[in-house]
């Protein structure tokens, strides 16, 4: 089992900037890939990036490319979520989420760990 935690989300004006947390707990060595989607309110919920721990990888979502960064912090079994320039488009409830690899990255259904999410509005 792994235990998933989300933090770092609130309110934030556009252009404003956040940086999201995700601690990891349980077998997280099981887990290679780390990943964070978001949920707009009646939107399905969304691939925003993901990492490898093994290799490095960061795959990212085409709207948020150049804005957002994911990174990880092995030794701490976190994983972070740094949102610049941000856009009322970016509201939403973001999940932290993990899977044995970035074979299928961008889908929903590959990741079977999921943290409670952490809502972000940005307002404009």
């Amino acid at each position: 089992q792994v235990q998933l935690v989300e933090s770092g989300g609130r309110w934030v004006q556009a252009g404003g900037s956040l940086r999201l947390s995700c601690a990891a707990s349980g077998r997280t060595l099981s887990r290679d890939a780390m990943g964070w989607f978001r949920q707009a309110p009646g939107k399905e919920r969304e691939f925003v990036a993901a990492i490898s721990s093994s290799t490095g990888t960061t795959p990212y979502a085409d709207n948020v490319k150049g804005r957002f960064t994911i990174s990880r912090d092995n030794a701490k079994n976190t994983v972070y979520l740094q949102m610049n320039s941000l856009k009322p488009e970016d509201t939403a409830v973001y999940y932290c989420a993990a899977a044995r690899s970035l074979l299928r990255a961008t889908e929903r259904d590959w990741y079977d760990y999921w943290g409670q999410g952490t809502q972000v509005t940005v307002s404009s």
